[in-house]
């Protein structure tokens, strides 16, 4: 069952997916070769409780830490570890808060110095997908527009998908109804109503979609070795106009 929100509930949602906004802000800054994802993760948690919030993933499905660190060929879900970056890595940093029992989520994926430039395009066209999508979230359009969208960008620019993760619907759980895919035909699913809130969040693979999912049941990486990027809003969909997004810096 999709639950929609009320006007005021989404100001709650609003208030946490701004915490997780204005971290991935303080995260990018910190974000620089010989830093370890362990470091990341305490200054995430910190600054989420320091503004008010409740870390979302941390105990969740009994998941370790705050933030989720996901270094090169790691899709997604990656705990944090001594593990330091190096020049060249790029890093996916997906993080939640909760605010009156409400949550907000979202990712970004950030060089480490200077990247290749394959890697520059990948990361710019993993946001434009996500955008994208966000772009066809209005009241009207069916859910599996979102979709269609994200997939035709990635694909257009000769990356893959991957399946076996999805956005989500998000509210008083983290995920709740209706699942978002990031790949499908356009005109599925139901219809895009007022009081939806939803996580857009595709995840592209420089190399095919297939991933694994490491012996720590958490971290999933490409199957092939390839990298890959991951960024995600939490967006509101409006009366009018284009959706709401939430994890946004005010």
């Amino acid at each position: 069952m999709i639950v929609l929100k009320t006007a005021e509930e989404i100001e709650w949602m609003a208030e946490a997916s701004r915490i997780v906004a204005e971290a991935h802000e303080v995260l990018k800054n910190e974000v620089q070769p010989g830093v370890t994802t362990l470091e990341l993760d305490k200054i995430a948690e910190e600054f989420i409780r320091d503004h008010g919030g409740v870390p979302a993933f941390k105990g969740y499905r009994n998941y370790p830490k705050t933030l989720c660190a996901s270094i090169n060929d790691e899709v997604v879900h990656g705990i944090p570890s001594t593990r330091a970056l190096k020049e060249g890595d790029i890093i996916g940093l997906d993080l939640g808060a909760i605010i009156q029992g409400f949550y907000g989520d979202g990712a970004i994926t950030v060089s480490v110095g200077s990247i290749s430039t394959q890697l520059e395009l990948l990361v710019k066209v993993t946001r434009q997908a996500m955008e994208a999508g966000i772009d066809q979230a209005i009241v009207g359009n069916r859910l599996s527009d979102i979709s269609h969208a994200i997939q035709s960008h990635v694909e257009q620019h000769g990356f893959s998908v991957v399946r076996d993760f999805v956005g989500h619907g998000i509210g008083r759980q983290l995920h709740e109804e209706p699942q978002v895919p990031n790949y499908g035909r356009p005109g599925q699913g139901p219809r895009l109503q007022v009081g939806m809130v939803l996580a857009i969040e595709p995840m592209v693979n420089i190399g095919s979609c297939h991933v694994r999912v490491l012996d720590d049941q958490w971290t999933a990486v490409t199957k092939d070795g390839s990298f890959s990027a991951h960024f995600e809003h939490t967006i509101a969909i409006q009366a009018t106009g284009p959706a709401r997004v939430l994890t946004t810096v005010h």
